[in-house]
């Protein structure tokens, strides 16, 4: 054990095992705790707000880029051709509606009185779907079928 501790003080580079595993354990708490924290405010800061139509006319800034969450109005959808429409999404809560004219991949759940969200960019008082950002929500299952009887 003295020859131990005399080759330990003779060697400044030998370390205690103990201590040797204490500060691996530090270092990887450390480590965890950093990553952890760094997950989070990632996760956090990611998320972006969904605006009806009446906050989105009353937010929107021209060049400014929001997503549109409402359901979409019966008898607004209109091909102008084989890869652009335009539709209107209705609040949910309120007669406000948005015309939106987009581009690119249509959901086959798609249509009139369906909820949807898209990405939209601000033109100056008219708003352009983002291409492929046009998702549809699916129904609850849980909800009562339009026309159906109790």
């Amino acid at each position: 054990m003295a020859a131990y501790g005399r080759v330990l003080w003779e060697n400044p580079r030998l370390m205690d095992p103990n201590r040797k595993r204490a500060v691996r354990l530090t270092v990887a708490l450390t480590a965890a705790l950093v990553l952890a924290t760094a997950l989070i405010y990632v996760s956090f800061s990611a998320g972006r707000d969904e605006f009806t139509a009446t906050q989105l006319l009353n937010r929107a800034k021209p060049g400014g880029q929001y997503i549109l969450a409402g359901t979409v109005v019966d008898g607004s959808v209109v091909h102008v051709n084989s890869s652009t429409m335009t539709f209107k999404v209705i609040d949910p809560h309120s007669p406000v509606t948005v015309a939106v004219r987009y581009s690119g991949l249509v959901p086959d759940p798609f249509a009139p009185g369906r909820a949807v969200m898209v990405t939209v960019n601000d033109s100056g008082g008219s708003f352009v779907g983002q291409q492929n950002s046009l998702t549809t929500k699916c129904p609850s299952k849980y909800q009562t079928a339009v026309g159906a009887s109790d």
